[in-house]
């Protein structure tokens, strides 16, 4: 088991895992929210993957193999711990309460019943500044062990093992003139991000926030909320501007984000 991080007391982001009741068809987005788990400790750890599909035909006019042929990128998973822990209030059903909740996203809600679509609930994992796991997802499996109880019985203490599924959701935008998918990843904004910023990590010239404002249909640059999905196209694309010159603002890239802070004003 791995050991809790941090002080409940202490001012740092938490984990949460928000549960969402499931939408009524499966290309919808979730519904309104019908829980959450915060986590009074964060985990230690957290374990993520994500796997692409490949094949290989069989081929006599290779000597090492035929070229292999993408097939397909698979859904991110995601698994975690979550640590509760209600010793300091033996009286209270925090801890079962908290299990109960977590059991049942994996089971059918009653709402999506009558809807005539049976589906668990949806969730999405968040803690802080962590972008790359917040997505949503299903969860595949919960495992709750049990390690500290009152006199009456009352669970007071235990560890949940979680394993989340993403749910693919279509690719924003395709090129307007062939077609093609343009996406090279999509971002999740957090507190202090600007577009020049995103351009500079992302491409290495803040110059190019405008490839990132035209792919999200951005008005203002320098003021993105936090939580905002933002698709960063590929850097093979060329930014073009109104008089055609590619990625220049006023002819000339900016080459950091403060140079182009002041140019976006």
């Amino acid at each position: 088991m791995s050991t809790p991080v941090g002080n409940p007391s202490a001012g740092l982001s938490r984990a949460v895992l928000a549960i969402l009741s499931p939408p009524t068809d499966l290309a919808g987005d979730p519904g309104g929210p019908l829980g959450e788990v915060r986590f009074r400790f964060n985990p230690s750890q957290l374990r993520l993957g994500r796997s692409a599909s490949w094949t290989t035909p069989p081929a006599v006019a290779y000597t090492r193999g035929a070229p292999a042929k993408f097939t397909g990128a698979h859904p991110a998973n995601l698994r975690l711990e979550v640590f509760l822990d209600a010793s300091g209030t033996p009286g209270a059903a925090t801890v079962q309460d908290q299990v109960a909740l977590l059991l049942s996203c994996c089971e059918v809600t009653p709402q999506s019943i009558a809807a005539k679509a049976p589906s668990p609930p949806w969730v999405r994992f968040s803690w802080g500044a962590f972008s790359t796991v917040q997505f949503t997802a299903y969860v595949t499996s919960v495992d709750a062990t049990y390690t500290l109880f009152s006199p009456n019985g009352m669970p007071l203490r235990a560890t949940c093992s979680l394993a989340l599924t993403e749910i693919a959701t279509a690719t924003k935008r395709q090129n307007p003139t062939s077609g093609a998918l343009s996406a090279h990843r999509i971002h999740r904004t957090v507190a202090g991000d600007t577009l020049p910023s995103l351009a500079w990590r992302e491409y290495g010239d803040a110059g190019r926030w405008r490839l990132i404002a035209e792919a999200n249909s951005v008005d203002d640059p320098m003021r993105l909320r936090p939580g905002t999905e933002l698709l960063l196209p590929a850097a093979s694309e060329r930014e073009t501007t109104s008089g055609g010159r590619a990625a220049g603002m006023g002819g000339r890239a900016a080459h950091g984000p403060d140079e182009a802070k002041g140019r976006a004003r």
